[in-house]
C-alpha cells in the first residue's frame, strides 16, 4: 500500500481545524481573540492517516493554541476554584529553533522563551533535559540487562530506543509483535517529564495532579500523539501526563500575531522542579542532533560488559548519512554493533533485515526524522513545508556548541531514584520510568510498503 506519510500540505484529503475561536467558549471575545488561528494537517504529522483514528484524530487537534489560551483565561476569571497551575516543559531541540531564528545565544533564547509564556500567564517554565536524564539512564541500565539475557531469551537483542514518538507509532500500527518486544520499554523524555510534573512537583507543592494543565514545547507534531496515550492517563484523577503539546512553530506564531519578538520580552531564568532555584546554563546530551541515545549507551556497555572505556566514537556512514553505525572491538572480534537510523526508509530497511534474519545490531536510535529530532517538522520549516536547510545549519551549530553533561552526573537524579522512586530497582521506578509497546490495530500484514 502507498504510505500516506509522503502527502503534501496541500492534500485535499487533509483535515484542518482552527487552533482558536473568537470567544474560546465564554460568549465574549478575550484578550487571546487576535492570536494564532492554526491549522494542523495530518500530513504535517509523521504518523499517517491509517496509523490514525478519527478520534485520535480529533483529540489531537484539540491540542493546539486553543486549549492553551482556554486555560489562560479560565485564570482570569474570579472563580478560583478553576484555576490551574500552568506549568511549561521546553524540549532541548526545541531551543536552537529559537535561538537561531532570533539569533540569539542559546541561554538568552531560553530566558526570553520563559520571560515571554510568562508574560501571557504561565506560572512555570521547565527543561526537559533532566527527564532525558532518567530516559537514557534507564535505557542503558536495560540494554545491559537485555545482553546479558541475549542468549536465553529470543527478543532480548536487538534494542531499539524508544524516544521518538512516529517511530513508536508507525511500530505499533504497522509492524508486529517481531518488530515491538525489541523496543526499550524506558519512557521517552516527554512522558518521564509528565510524571516529574504531575508526580513529584505535584507532591512538592501539594497539589493534585488534575489541578497542574502541563504543556511540553516539542519540535515534532507526533509528540501529540504521544501525550494521548493511555498507559500515561491516570484514572484516580482524569490527568494526562501531558495535557497539551505545542510545537516550537506553533509558539512563534503565537509571538508573530503578538507582533512580538523574542528580543522584545524581558529575560527570565527558567524553573527548576526543586524548591525555588532556578536553572543555570542550558546542557545537553551526547550526540549531535538528538538527546544521544546510542551515544551514552555505548560508551555505558563498553564499560559494563567489557571494562573498556570509550572517550570518543567514531561514526561510519553506510548508505546515507542518516545510516550510520558505530563498532566496539575486543581481541579482534567485534562485540558491540550499533547504528543510528533516522527516516522511514533507513528504519524500514531494517526492519526488513530483522524480518529475514539478517540484523546484525545490537542496539539501534531509531528517529523518525531524517536529520534527526532537529529537523522536526514542527520547526525550521519553511512556508511551503519544505526544510528550512540554512536556518536547520543554524540550529545544528547552535546545538552542537551547548555543553555536554553526563546523566550520572546530575545530583537531582540520583537523589530522586533515592528520595522519590524508592531506589533504582524498585516497583516506583519502573512503573514511573517504564512502560510496554505492543502491536494493536495492525493496518498492513505485511512490509511491502512503498516509501
Amino acid at each position: 500500500q502507498e504510505c500516506s506519510k509522503k502527502q503534501k500540505n496541500d492534500d485535499t484529503q487533509s483535515t484542518s481545524v482552527d487552533g482558536l475561536s473568537a470567544d474560546d467558549g465564554f460568549g465574549e471575545k478575550n484578550e487571546f481573540h487576535t492570536l494564532a488561528n492554526a491549522k494542523i494537517f495530518l500530513s504535517d504529522c509523521l504518523a499517517c492517516d491509517s496509523c490514525m483514528t478519527s478520534e485520535e484524530g480529533a483529540r489531537v487537534f484539540q491540542q493546539n493554541q486553543k486549549e492553551f489560551f482556554h486555560i489562560l483565561n479560565l485564570n482570569k476569571k474570579c472563580d478560583t476554584s478553576k484555576h490551574k497551575v500552568l506549568a511549561v516543559s521546553i524540549c532541548p531541540q526545541s531551543l536552537p529553533y529559537f535561538a537561531a531564528k532570533f539569533n540569539l545565544s542559546v541561554n538568552d533564547a531560553a530566558k526570553r522563551l520563559c520571560g515571554f509564556l510568562k508574560s501571557l500567564g504561565v506560572h512555570y517554565v521547565f527543561d526537559t533535559t533532566i527527564a532525558a536524564d532518567f530516559s537514557i539512564l534507564e535505557s542503558q541500565r536495560e540494554f545491559v540487562q537485555r545482553y546479558q539475557r541475549r542468549n536465553q531469551e529470543e527478543h532480548a537483542l536487538p534494542m531499539f530506543a524508544s524516544a521518538c514518538p512516529g517511530w513508536i507509532r508507525y511500530a505499533e500500527r504497522v509492524l508486529t509483535n517481531l518488530v515491538t518486544s525489541h523496543i526499550c520499554t524506558a519512557k521517552s523524555p516527554q512522558q518521564i517529564m509528565g510524571s516529574l510534573v504531575k508526580g513529584y512537583f505535584a507532591r512538592q507543592k501539594n497539589l493534585s495532579p488534575d489541578k497542574i494543565f502541563h504543556v511540553v514545547v516539542a519540535p515534532c507534531y507526533d509528540k501529540k500523539l504521544e501525550a494521548l496515550r493511555e498507559d500515561f492517563y491516570t484514572a484516580l484523577y482524569n490527568s494526562q501526563e501531558v495535557d497539551c503539546v505545542l510545537t516550537s512553530g506553533e509558539i512563534v506564531q503565537i509571538m508573530e500575531q503578538k507582533n512580538l519578538s523574542m528580543k522584545d520580552v524581558t529575560e527570565v531564568a527558567v524553573d527548576s522542579l526543586f524548591d525555588e532555584i532556578k536553572e543555570g546554563d542550558v546542557v545537553r546530551h551526547e550526540g549531535k542532533r538528538s538527546d544521544g541515545y546510542l551515544e551514552h549507551i555505548f560508551k555505558h556497555a563498553a564499560k559494563e560488559l567489557f571494562g573498556i572505556d570509550v572517550k570518543e566514537i567514531t561514526y561510519k556512514a553506510l548508505k546515507n548519512k542518516d545510516f550510520q553505525e558505530v563498532t566496539l572491538e575486543k581481541d579482534g572480534e567485534t562485540v558491540l554493533r550499533f547504528a543510528a537510523a533516522y527516516g522511514f526508509r533507513n528504519i524500514q530497511n531494517l526492519v526488513l533485515k530483522l524480518k529475514k534474519g539478517k540484523f546484525l545490531y545490537h542496539f539501534v536510535e531509531v528517529l523518525a526524522c531524517p536529520g534527526g529530532c532537529l529537523n522536526g517538522k514542527g520547526q525550521a520549516q519553511t512556508e511551503d513545508g519544505k526544510p528550512d536547510k540554512a536556518l536547520l545549519n543554524q540550529m545544528e551549530e547552535v546545538y552542537a556548541a551547548i555543553p555536554v553533561r553526563l546523566p550520572e552526573t546530575n545530583l537531582h537524579v540520583q537523589k530522586m531514584y533515592q528520595d522519590w522512586l524508592e531506589g533504582m530497582d524498585s516497583k516506583k521506578a519502573q512503573e514511573t520510568l517504564h512502560t510496554q509497546y505492543s502491536a494493536v490495530n495492525q493496518t498492513a500484514s505485511n512490509l511491502d510498503i512503498k516509501w
